[in-house]
């Protein structure tokens, strides 16, 4: 995920206005929600440390181009793209005191956006030839600290901004690493066969929290092993599970079924906020949902018929940011909105 000049239409320089068109019944956790994009696939938008901006994906146009790196404020306004638009970005996130950002980008690989996975193996999801970047937030100082040609993607930093968490399979698996803001003293921290990702830190950098899929049956290590063999894996049977930062003490959280990802912790630091489509493990309605981190209490969070996910809280804990299919203009659209946060 690199630099250049802003290439989105710009966004409003006025606050959107909350509508209750935004809100569905039941959503009782959520106040005053706001669109902040209106066209496109907007996804995975992170708080920066001072909870005034937002970094996140963004596809232009719904069936056409290829994730780029965007800042905004969280208002909407001042919309920038920070990548260089070529290859596919992912997975960006603030840190050093929001002075820098790190990302995941394919174009050193190639400047052409990936083709399409092939969906006659069912719904996969890609393992491209993502390497990590960080740069300073206005594009410059440019750093890569990964170089192996493997997936290396999926990265978060820790509370104290020291280390990152990522998932690569550099060593044929794929499974959760982490490493000092460098690049340096990478550590394996998973060891299981399976998929490993998505990891976050608990607020006091303690603890982790990561999606993960394990083959249980000789079929389903042999598909985990193909898929794995042609850059794909299958994530439709994943489960939220917890470890100290140094992967020790893993334990699984949810044992809902169905695919449960994009975990986060509450900032209290007992509950994790993530998406689930468990409810029918075969469809496309995903909603967010509360629980504890012992696996109890699970609480639903949106009602929408379609499609919410990747959620976070802002570092007070006083607002939301999730992705939804939810008042899009057009079929498929993914857009950002932000809530006021209710207990």
């Amino acid at each position: 995920m690199p630099a250049c000049t802003a290439s989105a239409p710009p966004a409003s320089s006025a606050a959107p206005a909350a509508s209750a068109a935004l809100i569905r019944p039941g959503e009782r956790h959520l106040r005053n929600v706001r669109q902040l994009t209106f066209s496109g696939n907007n996804a995975e938008a992170y708080f920066s440390r001072s909870g005034r901006q937002l970094i996140f994906q963004r596809q232009e146009k719904v069936d056409a181009g290829c994730d780029q790196e965007y800042i905004m404020d969280i208002d909407g306004s001042h919309l920038r793209r920070i990548s260089n638009g070529a290859g596919r970005t992912t997975c960006g996130y603030f840190y050093d005191n929001d002075r820098r950002v790190l990302y995941s980008s394919t174009h050193e690989f190639s400047r052409e956006c990936p083709p399409p996975v092939d969906r006659s193996k069912g719904y996969v999801w890609p393992l491209g030839h993502f390497e990590i970047y960080t740069q300073r937030v206005d594009g410059s100082d440019q750093r890569k600290l990964t170089s192996n040609g493997a997936y290396n993607a999926e990265a978060t930093v820790s509370p104290d901004g020291n280390r990152i968490v990522f998932t690569s399979t550099r060593d044929g698996d794929i499974e959760l690493y982490t490493m000092n803001t460098d690049g340096s003293d990478v550590r394996r921290i998973t060891h299981r066969m399976g998929y490993d990702g998505g990891a976050f830190f608990s607020p006091d950098g303690k603890h982790l929290v990561w999606r993960a899929q394990y083959p249980e049956t000789a079929a389903d290590t042999a598909d985990y092993q193909r898929l794995l063999a042609e850059r794909l894996v299958r994530p439709t049977k994943l489960e939220l599970w917890m470890a100290d930062a140094d992967g020790g003490n893993a334990r699984k959280v949810t044992s809902l079924g169905g695919a449960n990802f994009a975990p986060f912790f509450h900032p209290d630091g007992r509950r994790i906020i993530f998406a689930s489509n468990y409810l029918n493990p075969r469809g496309r309605n995903f909603d967010l949902y509360l629980v504890n981190t012992d696996g109890t209490g699970l609480e639903q969070v949106t009602n929408d018929p379609d499609f919410d996910g990747f959620p976070m809280f802002s570092p007070d804990g006083r607002k939301l940011v999730w992705a939804s299919n939810r008042h899009g203009a057009e079929s498929g659209e993914t857009d950002l909105f932000i809530a006021d946060w209710v207990e």
